[in-house]
């Protein structure tokens, strides 16, 4: 499947031999755009490519789990003519980033995931209500009313919010994402598929967690080290799973930093 992509460059070409160009990838129910800000900062530099992964943002609906979409990552990145890539992935678009570093480790020129480990964790079922797929929809629907709308279902605003950006507005409103898709694939997007023993990438890995997300715990730390033996963490103070949010200065320096090598 190819998907959906926003690429970003520098304005003016260099004589230089160019860098492996940056990939980004989203979390559950989030899309492309959610990480323009490191995007556009590593764009001053480098080839960058953010994508929407199936079922969400403009990319096309179908069956998920991680070996599927990591297929189809390699697949769009080979049509733009982007391998080997840094592959730049937050959480579920992180353990996407991992299943294509672990399956086709010549595609991956290094690793970054943030707040996510090889291992169960991401969203939990209790994020995500179950009457999302039944929701009665008016005849039309602006911003402001799609808040209303969630509301009763999702009190948290953050979550709220980025479902928002899910729907589509106007005179014929409903999800624009692939939410049955998406709804039926939850347990295995929670998840972590068995690998085969020896399975690994031996590529630079670099792990950000926030600091108050519960997401990547010394528990993981066996798992990180087995299939990713090269691996470094850092912890960004103060943050929680949407790292790239709370701290976004920060996230970029490292980003920056790790991409520079």
């Amino acid at each position: 499947m190819l998907l959906n992509v926003i690429e970003r460059g520098p304005e003016a070409s260099s004589d230089a031999r160019p860098l492996p160009p940056v990939v980004l990838l989203h979390g559950l129910f989030g899309r492309a755009r959610n990480l323009g800000f490191v995007q556009r900062r590593l764009a001053a530099t480098r080839r960058t490519l953010a994508l929407d992964l199936r079922n969400h943002g403009d990319s096309p609906h179908g069956p998920m789990s991680f070996q599927i979409m990591a297929d189809d990552v390699r697949e769009t990145l080979e049509h733009h003519n982007a391998l080997p890539a840094l592959l730049l992935g937050h959480s579920m678009g992180g353990k996407t980033a991992m299943m294509l570093a672990l399956r086709h480790p010549e595609c991956v020129q290094s690793l970054l995931v943030v707040d996510i480990a090889p291992g169960e964790g991401g969203f939990t079922r209790m994020d995500v209500p179950a009457g999302l797929e039944k929701l009665d929809f008016p005849p039309h629907l602006d911003r402001a009313g799609a808040d209303a709308l969630l509301h009763p279902l999702i009190p948290n605003e953050a979550i709220r919010q980025m479902m928002v950006q899910n729907m589509r507005l106007g005179d014929a409103p409903g999800w624009s994402i692939g939410l049955a898709d998406i709804m039926a694939a939850l347990p295995t997007i929670m998840s972590w598929p068995d690998l085969p023993p020896g399975t690994q990438y031996d590529g630079p890995t670099l792990f950000i967690r926030g600091e108050i997300s519960p997401y990547i715990q010394p528990k993981n730390y066996p798992a990180m080290r087995r299939l990713f033996p090269h691996y470094t963490l850092e912890t960004i103070s103060g943050a929680g799973h949407w790292v790239h949010v709370d701290a976004p200065k920060r996230f970029a320096e490292l980003a920056e930093a790790f991409a520079g090598k």
